[in-house]
């Protein structure tokens, strides 16, 4: 066998998966012991953010190394193609990479393989789209058609209860044995590129039984509070939706719900571990490079929120940890690297990381260089739902266009964002200079919520409650597959 001077690279992309939820960020019950050893092994990012903290958006960051205003997408399109730009595992191909992935790459049409070579894809029961998965083959093949989501919980609830197929079933489970093939099956003399793409811990709500019960009898945080979100009517027009939409779990009930959650999350980092042995039985381990991040967090109660999209902390920080190969001095162990860096920039620290050149398309920055932004700029969504948010090295500005409403958080001194300083006059000098910030990235129809350089935003529609007839997008039987429908129909939260 030829020894392979390029290295590998091993990207784990989790989903819906906020930042401080590591054993290594200091969380007090969440059990993460592999994460937390690759994070002793190389680098810890503490503020690392999505672009776009909604699926599919962040998802054309890390595969293009773009910005929404560079991919075009900042709402969630379900039926928008990938832009065309480098992607990131066409760019591994062209420097003479294989390059595989396995599970969730949210991409139109589902069997886009957007650069692979091959992709197992595992797509949250999206049939309607026009493929059956190979999840759900695999379903099949073990006897179990169409019944993937006969637990009956949903991709965007937080009601849970226990996995109801045998546990070699669980999608978990089948992501991480065959991204183990994939490793097995390389072509020895070519180095590789896996993209291995997790579901979980985004709802339904269904672990394996014993994953829940490790967390059964364990204390569970509370939900964060502040005085700024204690009062419905007073929340900007954008939160009132999410308020609103999902029930607010109190006692027990969000305890439980945060308990089927973390398992999910430590079944994952389980299952990593026979991944990472995989490597080291290979003999690839010491020349792998392995990042590990998410797309996006989750409110899980926090200040009455839940899932993703908003501007706060538990939805837009993510987990960013990065180890390079063991003979390399680029990247030290145990390092806490408190820079800000987003999804976009995946793409350029991998490339750079493996010696390739980096498009000329890419927007983001290679998070193991020299050069650093001072401001970090996120967006989520258009219209009356639109926000955004800008921060630097100590605050966050988040911006409500309409109402005209601001937000503003001393991260330093308040990372779980109970008190708004926006409007506190010791904090005035950064909020002005913030909202310059936030109005140079601005484009397209958020200029028009502009006027002589302020921000004027845009009168808010009067709130309603929009009637979950869908369910919160609740799948069922799926055998027969389900008819194909018009792929740009939105499902799910409203």
């Amino acid at each position: 066998m030829s020894a392979v001077i390029q290295p590998n690279v091993l990207l784990i992309m989790v989903d819906q998966w906020p930042g401080n939820l590591l054993g290594v960020a200091g969380h007090p019950v969440i059990e993460t012991p592999t994460i937390d050893n690759l994070a002793a092994l190389g680098v810890r990012y503490t503020n690392a953010y999505s672009e776009c903290p909604i699926c599919i958006p962040a998802r054309r960051s890390v595969m293009t190394g773009t910005k929404p205003r560079g991919h075009g997408d900042r709402v969630f399109q379900p039926s928008a193609r990938m832009p065309n730009l480098p992607t990131l595992a066409q760019t591994f191909r062209d420097a003479g990479y294989q390059a595989y992935g396995v599970g969730k790459l949210h991409v139109y049409p589902a069997r886009d393989r957007i650069g692979f070579d091959d992709v197992l894809i595992a797509e949250e029961g999206r049939p309607h789209l026009g493929a059956v998965d190979d999840y759900d083959i695999y379903l099949a093949e073990q006897g179990y058609a169409g019944q993937q989501f006969m637990h009956g919980m949903t991709n965007n609830d937080y009601v849970w209860r226990p996995w109801h197929l045998p546990q070699k079933t669980h999608q978990t489970n089948w992501k991480a044995r065959e991204m183990a093939k994939m490793i097995k099956r390389r072509d020895p003399e070519r180095p590789s590129f896996w993209h291995l793409s997790y579901t979980h811990p985004h709802p339904p709500l269904a672990p394996l039984a014993e994953y829940f019960e490790r967390y059964a009898r364990k204390e569970i945080p509370a939900a964060r509070i502040s005085d700024w979100s204690a009062d419905d009517d007073a929340l900007p027009y954008p939160l009132k939706g999410p308020r609103h939409y999902w029930p607010r779990l109190e006692g027990e009930q969000l305890a439980d719900a945060r308990r089927a959650f973390y398992a999910q999350c430590t079944h994952i980092d389980h299952t990593i571990r026979m991944v990472m042995g995989t490597l080291r039985e290979e003999g690839l381990i010491d020349n792998t490079i392995i990042m590990l991040t998410s797309d996006h967090g989750d409110m899980l109660g926090d200040h009455g929120l839940y899932a993703k999209r908003v501007m706060l902390e538990g939805s837009n920080n993510i987990p960013m940890v990065l180890v390079d190969t063991a003979n390399s001095d680029r990247v030290s162990s145990g390092v806490i690297d408190d820079r800000l860096v987003g999804l976009a920039d995946v793409m350029p620290t991998l490339l750079e990381m493996a010696g390739i050149e980096i498009p000329k398309t890419v927007e983001g920055l290679s998070m193991i260089g020299d050069v650093t932004r001072t401001i970090f700029y996120g967006e989520s969504l258009e219209g009356a739902k639109a926000m955004r948010m800008v921060r630097d090295d100590r605050y966050k500005l988040i911006w409500y266009p309409a109402g005209n409403a601001v937000q503003m958080f001393d991260l330093k001194k308040d990372r779980e964002e109970i008190s708004d300083i926006a409007n506190d006059p010791n904090h005035a000098d950064a909020r002005t200079r913030l909202e310059a910030a936030l109005i140079s990235h601005l484009y397209g129809q958020d200029l028009e919520w502009v006027d002589d350089n302020k921000l004027v935003g845009m009168d808010a529609p009067e709130f309603t409650i929009e009637p979950n007839r869908n369910f919160f997008g609740q799948r069922g039987l799926h055998y027969p597959t389900p008819p194909r429908t018009d792929p740009a129909a939105k499902v799910g939260s409203p």
